[in-house]
């Protein structure tokens, strides 16, 4: 992909640099020296505005399993127009889909909708402590769980030491109360819990997707399980990612362990907006307004997003397969690459390529990454036509939009451009 200063993406961002904070909606978009601008999208592949075609294996960071523009999900919004996008009541598509999403995770015997994933995240902490009555929450370093106040805490400042505000706006008095440990460290947890009594909840993603994918090691999982349920501490699964990414029930179903609570978002909208949290039913039953822990939102439960919603479950469910056929195709473009002293790793439909000797086990060993070197390499790609996450730090994903035609060219430009 050529850069030109006379680009209709580059007019674009001038302009919206004049009206819009950095010129974007989101820091992720903010790409040097300009982002490019996406004309339309379809399959595997998106087009600029500048009618530059680029396979994409960055996928809106997650949520489109299906690919762009997937027919199923289209003829499911398209329907669901005839009958109004927004009513402000209840329908029957929110009993539906919500017996879909209990059906499918053992940690969820209730469920409620909200609009984005760091809108459950949220609600998830806030009826953690109303339901165990404690003010502190622990999660991990480098753990990414949207961008509320109370999780946006300085990696660095771990078990030892109060929370300290990543982000200007943040009350020193309110992040005090997040606490973080290492990922793959269960005795660091044990530690802390053993320290501190007043602890809520631990929130994890159980495979770090925002700084990855960093994988659980063997029995990591269980052990938190054990040590959190020892010390009365709710578990909560920040499953936003790898909620039906890695198979239906997710990494919960996949690893075999049951959270307290669980957080979904990206593919159970179909493409839309969406977030849901749920768990036991004792904990649900306090959210408002059965119980006293407050949570509403004006375009929670919106009928177009449910219709796309159980449009893409209700395809999964009748196509298990694809999780085995995109595992299969990672694993060939990890087994097509001379990693040149990186390191691959990859789960299912997600992946990414490391520039460190070998694969991190946690924030502190991501961070040792070459980044330069990401750099260099990711602008290459782009120019190769392949988008990436234009950053070292986020997980690639495929589709089943992908085909093994895409997988050969995107095995082509990561042998070119390493």
């Amino acid at each position: 992909m050529k850069n030109s200063n006379s680009s209709k993406s580059s007019e674009l961002f001038e302009v919206a640099k004049t009206l819009m904070p950095g010129g974007v909606s989101s820091p992720v978009r903010a790409i040097k020296p300009y982002p490019f601008y996406t004309a339309h999208a379809g399959g595997s592949y998106l087009t600029t505005v500048d009618g530059v075609s680029l396979l994409d294996c960055c996928m809106a960071y997650g949520p489109l399993l299906l690919g762009h523009a997937a027919p199923q999900v289209r003829l499911a919004i398209e329907a669901q127009l005839d009958y109004g996008w927004l009513y402000g009541t209840p329908s029957p598509l929110e009993p539906k889909f919500a017996k879909m999403i209990t059906g499918d995770h053992p940690g969820m015997d209730m469920v409620r909708f909200v609009s984005s994933g760091s809108e459950a995240t949220m609600a998830a902490i806030r009826l953690a402590r109303g339901f165990s009555g404690k003010q502190d929450i622990v999660k991990i370093e480098g753990g990414f769980h949207g961008a509320h106040d109370a999780v946006l805490v300085k990696a660095g400042s771990g078990a030892t030491t109060m929370g300290v505000p990543d982000s200007a706006g943040v009350l020193s008095d309110l992040v005090k109360h997040t606490r973080q440990v290492p990922y793959n460290d269960p005795e660091a947890l044990e530690s802390l819990l053993s320290a501190h009594t007043d602890v809520a909840a631990f929130i994890i993603e159980p495979v770090l997707g925002n700084i990855g994918p960093v994988l659980p090691d063997n029995n990591y999982l269980r052990d938190i399980r054990e040590i959190t349920r020892a010390h009365d501490v709710l578990l909560i699964f920040d499953e936003v990612i790898t909620g039906y990414r890695l198979g239906i029930g997710g990494a919960q179903v996949m690893y075999g362990v049951r959270p307290d609570l669980t957080t979904l978002g990206k593919i159970i909208g179909g493409g839309l907006p969406i977030g849901a949290f749920g768990g036991r039913r004792e904990i649900m039953q306090l959210i408002a307004p059965q119980g006293p822990v407050y949570q509403a939102g004006t375009f929670s439960g919106n009928p177009l997003s449910l219709s796309a919603g159980i449009a893409t479950l209700t395809y999964l469910h009748d196509n298990q397969m694809l999780y085995e056929e995109l595992d299969a195709k990672t694993r060939a473009l990890e087994e097509s690459l001379n990693l040149n002293g990186g390191s691959f790793v990859r789960l299912g439909s997600m992946f990414k390529y490391f520039f460190r000797s070998t694969p991190p086990k946690n924030y502190r060993e991501v961070k040792e990454c070459n980044t330069d070197a990401f750099g260099r390499f990711w602008k290459r790609m782009l120019s190769a036509g392949i988008f990436l996450p234009p950053s070292q730090f986020e997980t690639n994903f495929i589709s089943t939009a992908h085909s093994d035609q895409d997988l050969n060219t995107l095995s082509q430009a990561y042998t070119q451009c390493l």
